[in-house]
């Protein structure tokens, strides 16, 4: 493919050194006292692309030095911006876990803006092979800007995870090490090492690489994928549904994955906007939505559960073998049992490596 690259046909569309500054440059630092942590906003710059990458850091209140905390990496979706997804962060944020909202410009909010004939144009200048990328080197940009800020002594470079809505699922899954252009004798590989789990919301597939399970074979991490039966892009051009989520999950064989299909809710649901379904279930699946993630997040950043890994024996390698291990595995199916018991009406199918139910 030419003009139109790997996430234009995923998200449909048819028609030397860096710099940063911080301290000076948060523009809004506030402690919530009743929240329990910190939101910094910071103007950032790499110089080496001449992009802007500006962030937003959720940063517990508990963090320091001597207790430092994991943190989550997140890319927004296609329109989105730093400020986004702050029922997700902000819930994190106060469970312990720091949390990274970089803004991809050129695929942000200001794609809206403008006159609205050129709105497929700027939609698609979105989603070609340079943004993806572009958005992918966003992250490590600012993961290395905060690791090598005064911030650093308050975060768990070992323990970090990345997570993303929609166009930020797919570079998710890229920096999880889904391969580019996997059909041709070299594909690329842009893993980043440092990611150790990943959390993939309404993740559309990666069309124009190869089958979905070659695309994705290289992916070995722990994954968590949460969709809805209403879970539906439409592009002009295209369409893509809870099937294409599905297609994900079930083609992922080499990690540790749990997959939760709410049975009500469409694609935005899962941003802050209040959608059509309305104020009630909107709330009702958010709020199930970040209690699943922040279980998810502690079973493998906090208590670092056993995990399969498909280097071991039999494809299963514990990553902690003790009493203190087993307690909090114990504890982390309890949260989910928990979980699955609040939010039952709403489940269409949960699946996990222990448990599998559906509705009828």
């Amino acid at each position: 493919m030419k003009r139109r690259s790997f996430i234009s046909h995923s998200l449909g569309l048819a028609v030397g050194a860096a710099h940063c500054s911080f301290g000076a440059v948060a523009a809004y630092a506030a402690l919530l006292p009743e929240q329990g942590h910190q939101v910094l906003d910071l103007e950032l710059l790499d110089e080496d692309r001449r992009r802007p990458v500006p962030v937003r850091l959720y940063l517990p209140k508990q963090a320091n030095p001597a207790h430092p905390v994991p943190l989550v990496l997140f890319s927004h979706g296609l329109g989105g911006s730093r400020t986004g997804y702050r029922y997700l962060a902000s819930h994190w944020a106060d469970a312990g876990l720091a949390s990274l909202h970089p803004q991809h410009i050129g695929s942000d909010q200001l794609v809206w803006r403008g006159n609205p004939l050129d709105l497929v144009q700027r939609l698609q200048s979105a989603a070609d092979e340079t943004e993806a990328q572009a958005r992918v080197l966003d992250l490590r940009f600012a993961l290395d800007r905060i690791l090598g800020s005064e911030h650093a002594p308050l975060i768990d470079a070992s323990r970090i995870a990345v997570a993303g809505h929609s166009y930020g699922a797919n570079t998710a899954l890229l920096v999880s090490g889904a391969l580019v252009s996997a059909t041709r004798a070299n594909p690329a590989n842009l893993r980043d090492e440092r990611i150790k789990s990943a959390i993939l919301i309404s993740a559309p597939p990666l069309i124009g690489q190869g089958p979905v399970a070659q695309v994705l074979s290289a992916v070995s991490i722990p994954t968590l994928h949460i969709t809805s039966l209403d879970d539906t892009i439409n592009l002009p051009g295209y369409r893509s549904t809870v099937e294409d989520r599905i297609a994900i999950f079930n083609a992922m064989t080499r990690s540790s994955r749990t997959l939760a299909v709410f049975n009500t809710g469409g694609h935005s649901i899962f941003t802050d906007r209040t959608t059509r379904s309305g104020p009630e279930v909107s709330s009702r699946i958010k709020g199930a939505t970040r209690e699943l993630c922040t279980i998810f997040l502690r079973q493998v950043l906090i208590h670092k559960h056993p995990v399969p890994d498909a280097t071991g024996p039999g494809g299963a390698v514990a990553l902690e073998r003790t009493s203190i291990a087993e307690r909090d595995t114990s504890r982390g199916a309890t949260e989910i049992r928990e979980w699955r018991t609040r939010h039952h009406d709403l489940l269409e199918r949960f699946i996990m490596p222990s448990v599998t139910t559906a509705a009828a």
